[in-house]
């Protein structure tokens, strides 16, 4: 084999270098023209709304970006579809972080591997959850102290409902039955809108959803607010307190919608895309339209994203585990 001098070694590399480099340029220039988001929901729900969202902001940029609603199996049809999908940047996924957090400590065909089949590029909106009571508790039930009280004396109303089994929400009200010692019954509907329809009928006497089931009753007379997860008051229900700030520090979460990439998405192509949600949440129809829905923007690089999502896996674990709550579909 031939030697090179350190001249030619160097005019060898600095020409590998940019040889490796434009390939990825190009790929990430045409991902940010041309592109698809996967959903797992149905059209209309904030999963599919924060997608649609950033897809118009990226198509004033000048991206033509459509949203592909893969809807079923509590979007675990769409979350498992990506890994299937051209690691170019062209195709996206936009799920809430609880499908690789929670979602794996639950069911067992999760039909993805939650850490090797999805890169984190940003979370985009956050969404606290809400512990709503219904006419059909008491009047006098005014706080989360009153509720627990109420309960306790009226044990054939000890059920609470979530918008489903194995979500967020579900585990929320494990952790609160828990620690106020209330034994209390989990009904999971399919979505929030028959529970919603449930709790303004006082069909139900409490649930636990996100803020935004509840923003647009809040003056209905038809629910009270008792508590909401995060470690803050919601900018939406600021005279709300939170869990903690009613005796349950242990009760805290808070969901995030993101973005993610295929497995194998080249750091270019991820900062590049992370660099376009980043500019897409600079859109004041953008931040208006998250805020009429009870969302908060909320963004992180991707490494951070990966470390937040590790770190939720690793707290909702246990939770889960204690619940006993598994599911087999």
């Amino acid at each position: 084999m031939k030697n090179l001098s350190r001249r030619h070694f160097g005019a060898a590399s600095l020409a590998t270098l940019v040889s490796v480099a434009w390939p990825l340029a190009a790929v990430a220039q045409a991902s940010a023209s041309n592109r698809k988001i996967l959903v797992g929901y149905p059209a209309g729900g904030t999963l599919d709304q924060t997608a649609r969202r950033v897809a118009e902001a990226w198509r004033k940029q000048g991206s033509t970006t459509i949203v592909d609603n893969r809807a079923g199996a509590a979007g675990r049809i769409a979350n498992a579809m990506l890994k299937r999908e051209r690691a170019d940047g062209t195709a996206l996924l936009c799920t809430h972080t609880s499908a690789l957090s929670i979602y794996p400590h639950v069911y067992t065909k999760l039909m993805y591997d939650a850490v090797t089949d999805f890169v984190p590029i940003t979370p985009v909106v956050s969404a606290t959850c809400a512990l709503a009571v219904s006419t059909a508790v008491p009047a006098s039930v005014k706080t989360l102290a009153d509720y627990v009280k109420w309960v306790q004396l009226s044990p054939n109303h000890a059920m609470y409902a979530s918008p489903a089994a194995g979500s967020m929400a579900h585990f929320l009200g494990f952790q609160l039955s828990e620690a106020a010692h209330l034994k209390l019954q989990h009904v999971g509907y399919r979505g929030s809108a028959p529970a919603m329809n449930d709790l303004l009928g006082a069909q139900i006497p409490a649930y636990l959803g996100f803020v935004a089931d509840f923003l647009p009753y809040l003056q209905s007379g038809k629910l009270r607010i008792l508590a909401v997860s995060g470690d803050k008051r919601s900018r939406f229900m600021p005279g709300v307190a939170t869990f903690a700030e009613q005796g349950y520090p242990a009760i805290n979460g808070i969901e995030t919608y993101g973005i993610f990439a295929p497995p194998g998405t080249p750091d270019a192509v991820v900062n590049s895309v992370h660099a376009s949600v980043l500019a897409a949440t600079q859109d004041a129809a953008l931040i208006a339209g998250f805020e009429e829905v009870g969302l908060e923007l909320l963004t992180l690089t991707p490494k951070a994203y990966e470390r937040h999502i590790q770190q939720e896996r690793d707290k909702w674990g246990p939770v889960v585990k204690a619940s006993g709550f598994r599911s087999e579909e």
